[in-house]
């Protein structure tokens, strides 16, 4: 006790605390303190074995430190201290503080001890008739024989009262941060201890079939808490390291380790592991630390190769925990917390209710438990924010329908975590450390998957089996039906100005006055850069006061006045070298503000008030020197832009965690797929691990060439089959890019070719004796049942993902090929289709993929007649990305896109142009609330709404006509608006003109036409015609 030093200002808060709490007792009814008026706490003797109890836990409360023979008497007024004169040195440090403390001296003389024990019972009686006492207390020792002698003689009138529950609820239970902090860090010591520890030590056991006794798999856990290396190398099962203060020394055992196996079990934690052997069926490890004396426990079942009922009991088991968890909160009473456990049990599976342990935890804290905090059905005391509790959920001794051997009859099933009491949801300590079935299950019997046989399908007895394939459900080759519905499309524009007026009024109340200080520009922040701390980190060729270049700093040191002075590249803008005679002039320039023109002249400055250098010009006759310093910098200054670019590109790239394996079983895995973005080297299939929380891609070349993806990063799970395409996939749309090889990504994609070109029948001997087609039917046949069969293999594959990611809220969705059209989103045309979140293609890179719910409004562009296509604009809710352009969309899919369009919720409007949206956009974001105010996306509406209204007029003016001239005009120049040409559509539109004057005109009208059309113009169309015909 050489270096003891008690906290006198945590001592003095935690003893006045307690005194309110008393007083306070004492003024509404003495219901805790059951009318105590003084307070003895015994201390005698301490054991080898030290065991905790309220006595104990009272001088680590208040003292942080146990002192054995002490005796305390507490009063409303005085703390009264009875100890021996080496104890009483460390204890003047509590002396002189708000609540007065009297420290008593006992030595050897027994007279003098004597009276001291008369001035402690004369205190007692002045106080009160009632002293509180710990009625349990097992204090031994003289010590405590000469007090029990002294009390008997001096206090016979006095009445004796337990305020275990005084000092439970006035001083324990409810904790405050320091002790919150120890209790965080003995729970993450146990978590550490038995996740990952003891987990691989035992699952290391399992799977190479070794033999183990119970005893000697928990010394293995007992001594690891010696080992100093572990606690700082150790990882959590969340990839988190132990606290950078922890103190191992400062960690003891309270409870075990204990391991359990082989039907039996005691889950009331009152024996030790035996010597039994390590039973491969239901094994249970509990363990309990005590950290700067705050304790806590945790235990886990972990099941080997569990049958079904096992299986559905354990998951029954983690949700009764699950309820109780649930329920804890300040305000409930604790009876109320097991009875609806019990409820749930009795409703669910009533058969286990004799089975269900007779309470579901306990107080935990400076004590290992409190029994005046035992969670039964009887007790009533309420829960307060701030108790920390030992929740322990079991069922004992169930009877195992279908045992795997004798030591299999019997199991039991519990899971322990240490949690704390909050006034909403509870906070648990040991959550770290699963406890869902998937994580605490091995499995290391080999299980084939059950694979369903495919469906037969049914044959029409009238035609053969090819032809049943072609039996088509319509006799018209196109089932679309290109004319507009007029019910449709009335509705669709009501539809369209509710959803504009509710976009209006989203970006009234998104983008008020008050919100935006900055109008939506990024204000650019003047950044410091420094080339070295210390003046001992210059390159030591700045001696000889030359210019240097320290390109592992980015820094140029000049001579300035026989000085070396140290200039970043970054604030230099160039470097130039000149001759003059035979002298040579190196000029450096520098930026600084108002000079140049370009991305430079707005650059951000501290004080653009103050004096910069412009520029220094060296001169030398070393011509050749000045050269080669003047190519290093421009060289390190272009070394700097990349590096500042690359940063700039990587800002959003995020770090994963780690992905955690699936150790105690095999993982789901899709073999002989190819990933996109391709790998670096040669392209070869690997395969797709399904683990814990992520997906892993392996490449047979080498184990470090593999892509993890992790569930939380995982915003779309797309699965697109093969039919009408050359390949089936399963793709994933990121929230975050991450970095694959060195770029960055949001989209991976595991697909596998549809078609198998490696196999070849042309050498087959059946073709040497089969004529006509049947061998070519057999073929179809074959890639068709191929095809069905890799799509039930990667949708099945894709479920399992969704399902092992369901935390997440991952969904697998489908393209729906009816909805889709065709667009050039990039570069070549390819085929869109819409999900029921999103618009997607994924067949070949870049893809496109664009969440429905982040469109603001989409504007479809250059609608007008005599175009063959038209355009497609998404704007996003997040101003600062650039809109989406998907260009040349078929007009006949106009109506469809605008009814997927309508249907999903999105706002969209259409006009006749095409629009300078990067002009728009920096319009928008440099005052959103002005945009709004000044009518929002309105503008857009009106310009289709002015269209449709001329349109209108148009209809209704009978009177307007158009002359063959203008008419063949425009149609020339809608085709060469049109982005695609063709030549054959060319004739075909000369041949229906011409059809149709033959059929509208007489011989005379057209005559006297041509002869009009060729006085108008001469011999250009002449000419003309020979082109077009040449180009024919």
């Amino acid at each position: 006790m050489a270096d003891i030093k008690i906290d006198t200002k945590t001592f003095q808060e935690r003893l006045s605390h307690f005194i309110s709490a008393w007083k306070a007792d004492k003024r509404s009814g003495d219901a805790l303190f059951a009318g105590a008026s003084s307070i003895v706490i015994m201390m005698g003797k301490v054991d080898q074995e030290q065991e905790f109890h309220k006595n104990n836990a009272m001088h680590f409360w208040l003292l942080g430190y146990e002192f054995p023979g002490t005796l305390m008497l507490f009063t409303l007024d005085t703390l009264y201290i009875l100890t021996t004169q080496k104890k009483a040195k460390y204890l003047d440090q509590i002396k002189g503080g708000r609540f007065p403390v009297e420290v008593l001296v006992r030595g050897k003389d027994n007279a003098e001890n004597e009276k001291l024990f008369i001035k402690i019972t004369d205190a007692i009686k002045a106080a009160g008739k009632k002293v509180g006492v710990l009625t349990k207390d097992t204090s031994k020792g003289p010590f405590v024989d000469e007090w029990k002698k002294a009390y008997s003689e001096n206090c016979k009138d006095v009445e004796e009262v337990d305020i275990a529950q005084a000092l439970s609820a006035g001083a324990f239970s409810i904790k405050d941060e320091a002790e919150l902090r120890a209790m965080r860090a003995a729970s993450k010591a146990c978590v550490a201890l038995l996740t990952p520890y003891f987990l691989d030590e035992m699952s290391d056991i399992l799977d190479q079939d070794k033999k183990i006794k119970h005893s000697a798999l928990a010394d293995k856990v007992f001594n690891k808490l010696e080992d100093a290396k572990f606690w700082k190398t150790v990882e959590l099962p969340n990839r988190q390291k132990m606290p950078a203060d922890l103190d191992p020394d400062q960690l003891d055992w309270i409870l075990g380790p204990i391991v359990q196996s082989g039907g039996k079990y005691d889950l009331k934690w009152q024996t030790d592991a035996n010597d039994d052997p390590l039973h491969p069926g239901i094994i249970i490890a509990a363990m309990g630390l005590r950290y700067k004396s705050y304790c806590s426990q945790i235990a886990r079942t972990f099941m080997v190769d569990p049958n079904k009922s096992q299986e559905s009991n354990y998951k029954f088991l983690l949700a009764v925990h699950n309820l109780i968890l649930k329920e804890i909160r300040d305000g409930v009473a604790v009876k109320d917390v097991y009875n609806k456990a019990l409820n749930l049990i009795r409703a669910k599976k009533p058969d286990l209710e004799k089975h269900f342990l007779k309470n579901v935890g306990y107080g935990i804290g400076l004590e290992n438990k409190d029994p005046t905090l035992i969670l039964s059905g009887k007790n009533s005391r309420v829960l307060r924010d701030g108790m920390t509790l030992c929740i322990t959920t079991g069922f004992s001794d169930i009877e195992n329908p279908d045992p795997q051997d004798k030591n299999s009859k019997v199991y039991s099933l519990v899971l322990t975590d240490t949690v704390r009491v909050t006034s909403s949801e509870v906070v648990v300590f040991t959550g770290e450390a699963p406890a869902d079935a998937d994580a605490t299950s091995f499995f290391f019997k080999d299980e084939e998957e059950a694979q369903p046989t495919p469906k037969k399908e049914k044959r029409d007895s009238r035609v053969g089996a090819v032809a049943t394939k072609n039996i088509t459900s319509t006799r018209l080759r196109s089932e679309r039906n290109t004319a507009p519905d007029d019910d449709a499309e009335k509705r669709r524009r009501e539809h369209q100005k509710e959803l504009a007026a509710k976009k209006q009024k989203e970006g009234l109340l998104k983008y008020a006055e008050s919100t935006d200080d900055k109008n939506g520009v990024e204000v650019k922040k003047f950044k410091r850069f420094e080339s070295y701390k210390r003046d001992n980190q210059f390159p030591p060729k700045v001696r000889d006061m030359g210019i240097v270049i320290d390109a592992k700093n980015s820094t140029i040191v000049l001579p300035v006045m026989g000085r070396p002075v140290p200039f970043h590249i970054n604030t230099i803008k160039n470097a130039s070298k000149s001759d003059e005679g035979e002298w040579s002039f190196l000029r450096i320039n520098f930026l600084s503000p108002g000079q140049g023109v370009g991305r430079k002249d707005d650059q951000p400055f501290e004080d653009a008030s103050a004096h910069f250098v412009r520029s220094l010009t060296f001169r030398s006759m070393d011509g050749d020197r000045y050269a080669d310093i003047a190519n290093q910098i421009s060289n390190l200054k272009r070394e700097s832009v990349k590096k500042e670019q690359e940063k700039k590109d990587m800002e959003d790239v995020v770090e994963q965690d780690k992905l955690i394996e699936i150790r105690n079983r095999r993982p789901a895995v899709l073999d002989n797929v190819f990933i996109r973005p391709a790998m670096e080297g040669k392209r070869v299939p690997g395969k797709v691990e399904i683990h814990q929380n992520g997906i892993r891609y392996q490449s047979p070349l080498s184990t470090t060439q593999r892509v993890d993806v992790l569930f939380s990063n995982v915003r779309h799970l797309f699965f697109q089959p093969c039919q009408n395409e050359l390949i089936v996939i399963i793709h994933l749309h990121l929230k975050d890019p991450i970095l694959f090889g060195k770029k960055k990504t949001k989209d991976v994609q595991f697909y596998r070719e549809a078609t198998d070109i490696q196999f070849d029948e042309t050498g087959n001997r059946k073709r040497k004796y089969r004529y006509g087609d049947e061998d070519e039917f057999e073929a179809e046949q074959e890639e068709r049942r191929r095809r069905a069969e890799l799509d039930r293999l990667f949708k099945s594959f894709a479920e399992k993902i969704a399902e092992a990611g369901r935390n997440e809220g991952i969904e697998v969705d489908m393209p729906l090929r009816d909805l889709g059209f065709h667009g050039v989103p990039n570069r070549s045309n390819v085929y869109i289709q819409p999900t029921t979140e999103c618009l997607i293609q994924i067949t070949e890179p870049p893809f496109l993929v664009i969440t429905l719910e982040d469109v603001e409004v989409a504007h479809l562009e250059r609608v007008q007649f005599g175009l063959k296509n038209f355009d497609l604009v998404f704007v996003f809710k997040d101003f600062t990305r650039q809109p989406v352009h998907i260009n040349t969309i078929p007009v006949e899919s106009l109506e469809d896109v605008k009814e997927f369009l309508d249907s999903s919720d999105i706002a969209f409007s259409e006009g006749p142009l095409n629009l300078n949206w990067s002009v728009i956009m920096k319009t928008v974001l440099a005052d959103p609330h002005q945009f709004f105010v000044d009518g929002g996306w309105g503008f857009l509406q009106n310009d289709s709404d002015d269209e449709n209204a001329s349109e209108e007029e148009e209809d209704e003016d009978s009177a307007f006509e158009i002359g063959e001239s203008e008419l063949d005009e425009a149609s020339e120049s809608s085709e060469e608006d049109s982005d695609y040409d063709s030549n054959a559509s060319e004739e075909d539109s000369d041949e229906g003109d011409a059809s149709e004057e033959e059929e509208g005109e007489s011989w005379d009208e057209l005559e006297r036409k041509a002869r009009k059309r060729d006085r108008e113009s001469g011999l250009d169309d002449e000419d003309r015609g020979g082109k077009k015909q040449r180009k024919r």
